[in-house]
């Protein structure tokens, strides 16, 4: 990518999130809308277990349940001259 599509991309991500941040301000509005009923806020602990060590827990679950049910039995890898002996033989074997 040269420099003038590094400026144009830049300039189109600043644009973009410019306009994005312009138009959520509403939302960060203090007065309450009609039927609002906010509930006590999170603690430190509570907020730390929902957005850092569930997504981190359930990473590790599905790698693990991915890694035991996965059903290929080769997983060391092959050697390069292995590899392309077992090429030759495969293309010698297609020509005859």
């Amino acid at each position: 990518m040269d420099k003038k599509n590094a400026l144009r991309a830049g300039a189109l991500a600043a644009g973009t999130t410019l306009m994005m941040l312009l138009m959520s301000s509403p939302a960060l509005a203090l007065t309450p809308d009609d039927g609002d009923d906010p509930g006590q806020g999170l603690s430190v602990i509570e907020t730390l277990g929902l957005y850092v060590v569930a997504p981190i827990g359930l990473f590790v679950v599905i790698a693990g349940l991915v890694w035991v049910l996965d059903g290929s039995t080769d997983r060391r890898p092959k050697a390069k001259t292995q590899a392309k002996g077992k090429v030759e033989a495969k293309a010698s074997a297609k020509a005859s």
